[in-house]
């Protein structure tokens, strides 16, 4: 298919998704199916379930965030459940203004506009289709046409619910195009857009001074005065503010807090009673989700002054903090350079993950629990178990500072670091190393960061450049081990051989002499120490494992090695201290021999193929990593 006929195509869609009728006509239509008459906020939460909820952990996950926002997960639960939800089902938040606040570059920008995107292609589904009078600048819903004597008997028949009433603009044309007959009004399907002003709004402050408050409720067209002879004559009046355009769907509010008291006003009413005032006309209904976003330090300020009480009352408040996630983290700074045309720029594996560990370590807050230090907390934040540690320290750790994540460096800083970077020279592939040496050349650049901040930044660019040594490590050797799975397997069954024998108080057979032994404690204890498994605990650890074991039998499975996370990561490790000597000698020889030649080759290759390098970052890890095991 060309473009052509991909436009083609396109336009014949809208033109199937169009439909015109009487009134008479739309109310046929919601005797079969009531859903087009749901609320604004109703309209929301069901396009936002309609992308799917996964339950994991106890805990929701909404798919239709998962493109864009990452790491946010219990915000957006929380915001779904205790806003969306909630208003969805006419309870008394849905009169609230959602306020979002965090820090900058946390993600309430693309948050909102997700929400407005999402809208948009929702009411071009069966499910979201939107409804309205014809020609009403305020596209409203064809139910206020009932006069609200014959509302609570129409309700019950229908199943629905009729709030609010017509705009001054459909007030007059029922009277004179069509005689007060509601029947004949016409009545079509709207698509919301915010490019075409239609259920999408979106106001941002600028100077006071010059800023009216038309922008929000219309204004006087004063073309017209003469020829209709009244500013209270709809026809007279422009119902084109944001707070028109905006209902049946959502209305942003960028930096409210910055705005003047002026346009904030209207709120009030809107908010509680569903309607607002402008011009010489009664109050108008407007059905709308309002949606704002501001930072921590503007929000306490506004929150000092008291003249903002009936304001803040109508608020709904809802923290949106920094990703505390590392995997998380680095989703979001390769969105950020797949957006750019850089992409043929090779980023070496954990070079995004050095910047994450960085980044996340300057958000946390230290915990009081004893012996959790930043990286295993870090560490368990990002989904990784740590010894001595359970699902329970986790959410307590989680619930001790109601502010993490408030603070810290933002993902934006570390982008333009990593663009920085990535624009010198004819760089072909940024390695780690490349990247957190441009976290730290910008650190003196950066204008909102004291001496003390400087200071313990600088720390965590030296954990972020130690964590991603053990990374590189463990990469090379584990290239190094050329029957990998073979020797793994191997090392396992031995090792499950000696802990049955331990804890049954058996012996084990010796292969080649046929003659009986103790269990190896040696070898035991060799893997077991891999991953801390502590002297005390080592009895646990391998009845934990027997029963696993046991219970894959039952099941008519084969228990591999891999299926145990820990004792994976302890049997590689072992490998890899087993091989330790004989990369150190191969990566660092500055004249090797034709036996290190042909490894160094293989190593390279399998980096290549199964680990994502390109040639230039293999042969620099293959580099660095030697120069760390000489040290």
């Amino acid at each position: 298919m060309d473009i052509f006929e991909r436009i083609a195509s396109y336009r014949a869609e809208n033109e199937r998704m169009a439909w015109s009728g009487t009134f008479k006509e739309y109310i046929e239509l919601l005797k079969k199916d009531p859903t087009p008459a749901k609320t604004a906020h109703s309209r929301v939460y069901d396009m936002i379930k309609s992308h799917g909820v996964e339950e994991i952990n106890g805990r929701k996950r909404y798919k239709f965030f998962e493109q864009e926002i990452f790491g946010l997960d219990r915000a957006i639960e929380k915001l779904v459940e205790e806003y969306f939800h909630s208003a969805a089902r006419r309870l008394d938040v849905r009169k609230r203004i959602l306020l979002l606040m965090g820090p900058v570059s946390g993600g309430k920008s693309t948050l909102v506009t997700l929400l407005k995107r999402g809208l948009e292609q929702y009411s071009r589904t069966i499910q979201g289709a939107v409804y309205a009078i014809e020609g009403c600048p305020m596209h409203e819903e064809p139910l206020h046409l009932i006069p609200g004597e014959l509302r609570p008997e129409i309700e019950k028949e229908l199943g629905v619910r009729i709030e609010g009433n017509l705009c001054p603009s459909c007030q007059m044309r029922l009277k004179n195009e069509y005689g007060s007959d509601i029947e004949k009004v016409r009545v079509v399907r709207v698509l919301l857009s915010e490019e075409e002003r239609i259920g999408i709004g979106t106001f941002s402050p600028s100077d006071p001074k010059s800023q009216d408050i038309a922008d929000l409720t219309g204004s006087i067209d004063f073309s017209t005065i003469t020829e209709y002879g009244s500013e209270s004559d709809p026809r007279a009046y422009r119902f084109d503010g944001e707070l028109n355009k905006a209902n049946r769907g959502l209305m942003e509010f960028q930096e409210m807090l910055k705005c003047d008291e002026k346009f904030l006003w209207n709120l009030l009413s809107l908010t509680q009673e569903g309607n607002f005032k402008a011009g010489r006309f009664a109050l108008i209904s407007a059905d709308e989700l309002i949606v704002a976003h501001t930072n921590e330090t503007e929000y306490k300020a506004f929150i000092s002054n008291k003249k903002n009480e009936a304001l803040q009352s109508r608020m709904i408040v809802m923290p949106v903090p920094y990703n505390l996630k590392v995997a998380e983290e680095e989703k979001i700074y390769a969105k950020l350079i797949a957006q750019s045309d850089m992409k043929h720029v090779h980023i070496a594996p954990h070079a995004l993950r050095a910047a994450a560990i960085f980044s996340v370590l300057t958000r946390l807050k230290e915990s009081k629990k004893q012996g959790m230090d930043l990286i295993k907390k870090l560490r368990m934040y990002d989904g990784e178990e740590v010894e001595g540690y359970k699902e329970a320290d986790l959410k307590e750790m989680q619930n001790e500072y109601l502010d993490e994540g408030m603070s810290g460096i933002d993902p934006r800083y570390v982008i333009n670091r990593i663009s920085s970077a990535l624009i010198k020279g004819d760089l072909e592939c940024m390695n780690a190393l490349d990247v957190l040496r441009a976290i730290k050349d910008g650190l003196d650049q950066h204008p909102s960061i004291t001496k003390e901040e400087r200071e313990r930044y600088l720390n965590f660019i030296s954990i972020a450049r130690k964590e991603y040594d053990t990374l590189a490590k463990n990469e090379v050797q584990k290239a190094f081990v050329y029957s990998f799975e073979e020797s793994a397997k191997t090392l396992f069954e031995n090792y499950l051989d000696n802990i049955e024998a331990f804890c049954n108080w058996a012996k084990i057979r010796d292969p080649l002499t046929d003659e009986e032994m103790e269990p190896d404690e040696r070898l035991m204890r060799s893997i077991e120490e891999q991953i801390g498994i502590s002297e005390n605990a080592k009895k646990a650890f391998r009845e934990e494992i027997l029963i696993r074991i046991s219970a894959y039998s039952r099941k008519g499975k084969k228990f591999e090695y891999s299926n145990h996370d820990r004792l994976r990561e302890a049997i590689e490790k072992k490998l890899f201290a087993d091989l330790k000597d004989i990369v150190k000698i191969t990566t660092s020889s500055k004249t090797p021999d034709e036996s290190q030649l042909k490894r160094i080759n293989e190593v390279s290759r399998r980096l290549i193929e199964e680990h994502g390098y390109c040639p230039i970052c293999a042969n620099e890890l293959l580099r660095y990593v030697g120069s760390l095991l000489n040290r």
